[in-house]
């Protein structure tokens, strides 16, 4: 489609007929979506037809053939096509000499799971994503495709990102495979609410029931969006939908036009968790120039196939996180003090992580296909999250420009040029020229910058960052002897749920999975725990009774001093003018 046609809705003279794709739910309790593909022209011999085997935003492969059944082909004159599976997401059809356009292919999609990546239907909904549903022929991506969706249950509304074609209700233009792959659909009985920001039409589109203040809600993104807009000088699409679904998990997945958020449905009454949501809100949207238009090179374009891999995360998911703090403090939705704590918990969460000694911030990106989605017993000891690092990298690097500037330059200035330079023509940047464009800004070469916080596993040295700012972080050490393992509660016992590499608890050959039944010969709990070791001193060797692959033990603990285990940002005592002229710019205050 020409990029000059609105998305508002596409006509005919833009419709190829290639490729039709036909979606029905006769019985969405059953939780199946039926899914029909016409290939209308098509002469060769063979037909290679794959499923996406991952979807962009989202780094693991998922195996989505997994939930496809019933598969078939026909011709145009309804005989069956012959077609043999040639891998986990690739059918081959093969086309006799008597074979009759159109082609049709039919199959089934389970879905059952209600996340933000994949397909859940049920009696009040279908919400299904285009990498988890929709085949291509590999050579045929840049095709535009239909997807029609008539015979839906009364009150069932369709929400998708996709302009409708030809003004009709239940038909949908994409103007090839990437774009239906990055249009989510929401069909069903939901609530819509719209509000307006720079002109174009935003909407917020509600499944499930929930507590939250929508008229607030409204307010509060539409100032996110018009702060995220007010940096990059626009808004690069023609109307954009937050696709909510309230219910009991948290999650969000960006998409050019639109996202999805999952979110507990009484999870937006309460202040704290309210502002959790519009930093969601904030991060997803953010999302819309940063990594969805501003994207590493390994994701110009995309292998549905395999893995796509990049070292860059860091920036495209860990820099959005720093924002998705910052811009609810923008908008006005909280004040600094509340954005502190958030950074304070942030630089909490990675200094008692024992895995920021091990993975660096360059491996963590890069080995995400195999890693952070894929947690373990030993993934606290040995991997850091690159949303949770490269958070507070570019905090680092926001301060450093700034304080090298004088405030002149931020990291603002750095997401400008890189929205300038790759983001507006959608070319994929480089690690060098992500790092070039860094260190232009900041005036001034960065290299040991990288080996340390990038390539290394060095601590980051937030003091020397923060003090120009008039803030330094301060410790607390936990008021107990260190043990090193965390309980949870499991079949009325106290569970071993992680394991801190070197601590007591592993020296001593406690494992993950174990079940601690006493100290000293006196019974604990998950609960009483942490209590119990309070009788005891640092240095002391307890007795700790456990049942080990339902074996029983006891085992000698020696009680270590206890550890850091919160940090937070505070401000200097008497801090200079420049200092509070450096805050003030920073956090608006």
């Amino acid at each position: 489609m020409d990029d000059s046609v609105t998305k508002d809705s596409v006509t005919k003279e833009y419709y190829s007929d290639q490729f039709t794709y036909r979606i029905s739910i006769p019985e969405p309790e059953n939780h199946l979506l039926h899914v029909e593909l016409t290939i209308a022209h098509w002469q060769q011999e063979f037909i290679d037809l794959k499923l996406p085997v991952w979807t962009p935003g989202s780094y693991l492969v998922r195996e989505y053939a997994r939930h496809l059944q019933d598969f078939a082909a026909i011709d145009g004159d309804g005989k069956p096509i012959t077609w043999q599976k040639i891998s986990k997401n690739h059918w081959r059809l093969q086309r006799s000499d008597r074979s009759i356009a159109p082609i049709t292919v039919s199959y089934r999609i389970f879905g059952n799971e209600l996340t933000v990546r994949t397909n859940h239907i049920d009696r009040t909904h279908a919400f299904f994503t285009g990498a988890a549903v929709f085949m291509y022929i590999p050579e045929y991506q840049q095709y535009p495709y239909i997807v029609h969706i008539p015979d839906l249950p009364k009150n069932w509304q369709i929400a998708t990102a996709l302009p409708p074609f030809a003004d009709t209700k239940d038909t949908f233009y994409a103007k090839n495979f990437d774009t239906l792959v990055d249009s989510p659909f929401e069909i069903g009985i939901h609530e819509r609410y719209e509000f307006t920001v720079q002109n174009k039409p935003h909407s917020f589109v509600v499944w499930g029931q929930h507590n939250g203040d929508m008229q607030r809600l409204v307010k509060d993104a539409a100032a996110i969006v018009a702060v995220e807009a007010e940096m990059f000088g626009g808004l690069p699409y023609d109307r954009y939908d937050f696709i909510v679904h309230a219910s009991n998990g948290f999650g969000g997945l960006e998409h050019k036009d639109c996202t999805v958020l999952l979110y507990n449905r009484l999870g937006f009454r309460k202040e704290e968790s309210y502002c959790q949501f519009m930093n969601l809100v904030a991060h997803e949207f953010f999302h819309t120039w940063n990594v969805k238009r501003i994207r590493p090179k390994a994701f110009e374009t995309f292998d549905y196939d395999q893995e796509n891999y990049t070292s860059s995360l860091w920036f495209s998911e860990g820099t959005t996180s720093y924002y998705d703090r910052l811009f609810p403090l923008r908008a006005g939705i909280y004040d600094a003090k509340h954005y502190l704590k958030l950074v304070s918990n942030a630089i909490t969460r990675l200094q008692t992580t024992s895995g920021r000694n091990v993975q660096s911030l360059f491996e963590s990106s890069f080995d995400t296909w195999i890693k952070l989605y894929r947690p373990d017993p030993n993934t606290h000891n040995s991997q850091i999250s690159y949303y949770l690092k490269g958070e507070l990298l570019s905090l680092l690097l926001d301060l450093l420009i700034r304080d090298r500037t004088n405030n002149l330059r931020s990291l603002d200035r750095v997401m400008q040029i890189m929205w300038e330079r790759f983001g507006k023509d959608e070319t994929g940047f480089s690690e060098a020229e992500l790092h070039g464009v860094i260190e232009t800004v900041a005036g001034v070469d960065l290299s040991q910058f990288w080996n340390d916080y990038l390539y290394g596993t060095k601590e980051l040295d937030y003091n020397y960052y923060l003090e120009p700012f008039g803030l330094e972080l301060r410790t607390t050490r936990q008021d107990i002897p260190f043990v090193g393992m965390t309980l949870k509660s499991k079949n009325g016992l106290a569970e071993v749920d992680r394991i801190e590499a070197g601590s007591p608890a592993q020296k001593a050959g406690i494992n993950t999975g174990d079940a601690v039944l006493a100290i000293a010969g006196i019974r604990v709990t998950a609960e009483t725990f942490n209590e119990r070791l309070r009788d005891f001193a640092i240095g002391e060797a307890i007795e700790v009774t456990i049942f080990q692959q339902d074996l029983l033990r006891n085992v000698k603990v020696i009680l270590a001093e206890p550890i850091f285990n919160y940090f937070e940002l505070v401000q200097i005592p008497n801090a200079s003018s420049s200092q509070e002229v450096n805050l003030r710019m920073w956090l608006n205050i």
